[in-house]
């Protein structure tokens, strides 16, 4: 069905109809859910919060009682959250400040241990080309201005491998 005939079938409907529907979506659909429940309580920082905490555990996992636990380092958890909130329509700066976190916490933990995949560094890079994009798209580079530096800088001191990436996006950006 395409969006023409679904506004001239939604149009069709009633108000009562339509709450109906509408209900229907909440009930079966997840997605629709945690949607409207955003909408009316958004609870930005929580979500902010919940989101970090779970990204450091990627790299700082909770030590639990008998078990050995051993950091995952998985960007995937960072992106999800990233996309999730871009769908929900959460405040730019906050899923700015996400996708920088989530570069920082994976340079706290390579200063602290070593990291050999060159994987791991290949994901950095790409976390901070989409960063550096989402932040010139929606006009607020300049309020990270001081953490993309600071990335850059930790990717000097801990020599990278791929540094040169990363100064070749500075160098665009001219800071």
């Amino acid at each position: 069905m395409s969006k023409r005939d679904l506004k001239k079938y939604l149009a069709e409907l009633n108000k009562e109809q339509l709450e109906e529907q509408i209900i229907e979506l909440y009930e079966k659909f997840s997605a629709v859910k945690v949607y409207y429940n955003f909408v009316f309580n958004p609870k930005e920082e929580t979500l902010l919060q919940e989101c970090k905490r779970k990204i450091s555990h990627e790299y700082y996992p909770v030590k639990k009682p008998g078990r050995r636990s051993k950091p995952k380092m998985r960007r995937s958890v960072a992106q999800k959250y990233i996309k999730h909130f871009i769908v929900l329509g959460v405040d730019p700066f906050i899923i700015a400040d996400v996708m920088l976190y989530n570069i920082e916490i994976a340079q706290t933990f390579s200063s602290e241990h070593l990291v050999k995949p060159e994987l791991f560094f290949k994901s950095m890079f790409n976390s901070y080309e989409q960063a550096v994009v989402f932040l010139i798209a929606n006009g607020i580079i300049n309020d990270f201005k001081s953490r993309l530096l600071a990335i850059h800088n930790q990717t000097v001191k801990q020599k990278w491998y791929n540094e040169t990436e990363f100064n070749a996006i500075i160098e665009r950006l001219d800071y």
